[in-house]
């Protein structure tokens, strides 16, 4: 009898806080606007460095830099390691020995964009866009006025790779790294920096250092033969310093110099949103990634810790919490059009295998929220809906029918739970012959 009434008493509640990490308080706090100014370009030059250049207004108050960026936001739960320092010698500690590490993670509730929010997620994307091109170009887009500092990195002769736009609120409270995606022709781009994109692209996203088949050139050597690949020499090549991981996690620890008391957020569109990704779970802050390819592999060969923390699962009288990956503070953005962000860019004929990609993975870390062009705009699945632009014009500029229905903005954010990516590959340990 007793059971009964505790059941009763019980599974409302639990079913309340069902979906809510364990101590979440995020919902009761209100959650203002921001204003942001394009501050600074960024970049890192062919010998890795990490450069930084000032964007100056115009004298007369008109022009591109004048354009501003405003934002909702929202409180999220983020855990953060205790260090930089101590978050990598747990990594390096995974990789050389294969022993885990219980790092002392922080838990805070810190302010992020507000991603049930169509205009929060529409200007994100504005400024993924910009981290492709300098303000004078044609194609920028002009921000609201809550964005009125901002400034470039990595756009100097002699860089080819990271490179993008930080964004800055006036008061310096909230700082956004926007990190450029790949530049190719086949994406709608092209450049200096095609060439590396296209190395980190294959390393990355790639199940065995982009083997297709025989005709391809492997960026690393760790395939062995049949569907076997060395699962150690694919994690030692990811170490590389040539990888773009390691310079983010520069550019992000030189702008935390920069401004130490701010709070960070880091977005990106294609490879620059999976590199925002990655940096968000390293450093515990919001990321939010547009039209990505999977992320999570990636993560997991890179050996990045993780905070575990808990979710209640219901029972019929008891609940109990079982540890989860805490990463829900990175939000990835895509449409069922995109071969890249679904996974299924891949293939001996498949237009990324022909210009010499091997986009294969699929599984993203964090939430989701996926917008069905496919069903719901009778989309075809083509490369070409890959770009930003498509996404800002096409997607996020005009409310989505099916979420005004439920109520909503934008489609729910979920998790990927049941996600199987590379399967027809072994890994494992496999000498060199």
């Amino acid at each position: 009898m007793l059971s009964t009434v505790l059941a009763a008493l019980l599974i409302p509640l639990l079913n309340f806080f069902g979906n809510k990490e364990f101590g979440d308080r995020t919902s009761y706090k209100v959650s203002p606007r921001l204003r942001f100014d394009l501050r600074h370009e960024h970049a890192a030059s062919s010998a890795g460095h990490v450069v930084f250049s000032d964007v100056r207004r115009p004298i007369d108050g008109h022009g591109f830099v004048g354009s501003t960026y405003e934002l909702g936001t929202r409180y999220v739960s983020s855990f953060r390691p205790p260090s930089f320092d101590e978050f990598t010698e747990a990594r390096m500690r995974s990789i050389r020995h294969a022993q885990s590490t219980d790092l002392p993670w922080s838990s805070d509730e810190i302010l992020g964009p507000d991603v049930d929010s169509r205009e929060t997620l529409l200007e994100l994307a504005k400024m993924t866009n910009n981290a492709y091109i300098t303000p004078n170009d044609t194609a920028w887009y002009k921000l609201s006025a809550e964005w009125p500092h901002h400034y470039p990195f990595g756009w100097e002769p002699d860089a080819d790779g990271f490179r993008g736009h930080v964004f800055a609120t006036p008061d310096n409270s909230t700082i956004v790294l926007s990190i450029k995606g790949t530049s190719a022709s086949i994406f709608g781009g092209g450049g200096p920096t095609a060439k590396k994109d296209k190395f980190n692209d294959n390393l990355l996203f790639s199940c065995c250092c982009a083997r297709i088949d025989w005709t391809w050139t492997t960026v690393c050597g760790c395939y062995r033969g049949g569907w076997k690949c060395d699962q150690d020499c694919l994690e030692s090549a990811l170490i590389e310093e040539s990888l773009f991981y390691p310079i983010g996690t520069n550019l992000y620890n030189n702008l935390t110099y920069m401004y130490p008391t701010s709070n960070i957020w880091i977005i990106g569109h294609s490879l620059g949103g999976a590199l925002a990704s990655l940096l968000g779970i390293t450093f515990g802050v919001p990321a939010v990634a547009f039209e990505s390819p999977g992320d999570r592999l990636a993560a997991k060969r890179l050996h990045l810790p993780s905070p575990v923390c808990y979710f209640f699962i219901t029972f019929v009288v008891l609940a109990e919490r079982t540890p989860q990956p805490s990463t829900h503070h990175v939000t990835h953005v895509y449409h069922t059009a995109d071969p890249i962000a679904m996974g299924t860019c891949n293939g001996l004929l498949s237009s990324c295998a022909l210009a010499g990609y091997a986009m294969e993975t699929k599984c993203h870390l964090g939430k989701s929220i996926v917008y069905d062009t496919v069903s719901n705009l009778s989309w075809s699945v083509d490369i070409r809906t890959h770009g930003i632009i498509n996404v800002i014009e096409n997607v996020l500029s005009k409310p989505w029918l099916p979420c005004e229905e439920a109520g909503r903005e934008v489609p729910v954010p979920q998790q990927e739970l049941d996600c199987v990516e590379c399967y027809s590959w072994e890994f494992g340990d496999f000498p060199a012959r």
